[in-house]
């Protein structure tokens, strides 16, 4: 059951695949949604200028929202976003077969970094799951992306919307007031994109994550469980941070980090011994320490990770290292751990 350096290189491999495929995702909607503002602008643009022109000092709310120019590049709005909505989900679910694919092939490499090489005698035949497993977490991934996106558009222009009809205060620079409004709304209308983006890396990295699941239910014989894996960097929350190293039943999935996370599974192999394998040397465990980690960083790092409260709560041992993640419930996504609010720590700690 020992991580071997191998290991590690294979599973950093692989998140770096991962990031490349969303990264090739983002790239492509934040095309989209440029190109989409850049066409609403003009709408926009002449509404407001049509709007404050011949202006008193304030707009009320109700002469903004009745404004039939305004209204139509409203409408004109959700349309494209509709339509950018449409596209984004074409983006995210073309990628998603290469990326459960991936975590097979990834899932078996890293079996075969833990066991003992074909020099020693010794070969293996690692089971592959089923391509009908496969399927279906591309078809509940997609189902996912769906529901998780069909608001999108209604929820982008109704926040544009409030930006445009509160009361204005024309002054007398009406070309500054309609620049500053159709910097908000332009602001809201991106809205979407961080959204749409925040779905298509946390769909992507919980496709590949149950893919690896899949695969390893294929292969229990030869496993003891799986590594909650994060990302060791000033960038790390201190969430990801304490949950680093915790082991998890082969059938369990995850790791349920927060949205955006960067985590990794790790599968676990038995032991030479439990294997079978007898007079073969198992090498050391090179899986990193996260606490040791963290206790080496220089306290400039510490802080960029834990800010100042959480920091010294931990140096004062005030908090336990495992206070720092906390289950959030949620029905319309998943469950997932998050870093523990300060006031809850401070209350730990009193």
């Amino acid at each position: 059951m020992a991580v071997t350096d191998e290991t590690l290189l294979i599973a950093a491999d692989t998140r770096r695949r991962l990031q490349r495929m969303t990264d090739e995702q983002v790239i492509a909607l934040t095309r989209s949604w440029v190109d989409a503002w850049d066409s609403l602008t003009p709408l926009f643009n002449e509404a407001l200028m049509d709007l404050l022109h011949g202006a008193p000092d304030r707009l009320p709310r109700a002469v903004v929202a009745r404004n039939r120019r305004l209204q139509s590049a409203l409408r004109q709005a959700r349309a494209t976003l509709n339509e950018l909505t449409r596209g984004a989900n074409e983006v995210i679910e073309n990628s998603l077969a290469d990326a459960v694919l991936d975590a097979v092939s990834s899932h078996q490499a890293v079996l075969q970094s833990q066991l003992p090489a074909d020099q020693a005698g010794v070969s293996f035949n690692l089971d592959a799951p089923a391509p009908e497993a496969l399927d279906a977490i591309v078809t509940r991934t997609t189902q996912q992306i769906h529901a998780a996106s069909k608001p999108l558009a209604g929820w982008v222009v109704q926040a544009m919307r409030q930006e445009l009809v509160r009361g204005i205060a024309v002054g007398d620079n009406p070309r500054e007031v309609a620049r500053k409004l159709m910097k908000a709304t332009e602001g809201h209308f991106n809205g979407g994109l961080a959204r749409a983006t925040r779905i298509a890396r946390t769909e992507m990295l919980d496709a590949h994550r149950r893919g690896s699941q899949t695969a390893a239910k294929a292969n229990t014989d030869l496993l003891t469980g799986w590594k909650w894996q994060c990302t060791l960097d000033r960038r790390t929350c201190p969430s990801c941070l304490s949950k680093h190293g915790t082991l998890y039943p082969v059938d369990e999935f995850g790791p349920i980090d927060h949205q955006n996370g960067r985590c990794a599974r790790i599968d676990i192999t038995k032991s030479w011994a439990e294997l079978g394998f007898t007079g073969i040397d198992e090498p050391a465990d090179t899986f990193p320490d996260a606490r040791t980690w963290y206790d080496g960083l220089t306290d400039d790092s510490k802080l960029a990770i834990m800010g100042p409260t959480r920091m010294q709560l931990l140096a004062d041992g005030a908090i336990n290292w495992e206070d720092l993640a906390t289950l959030r419930k949620s029905d319309a996504w998943r469950d997932s751990y998050t870093q523990t609010p300060v006031r809850d720590l401070q209350a730990i700690a009193s």
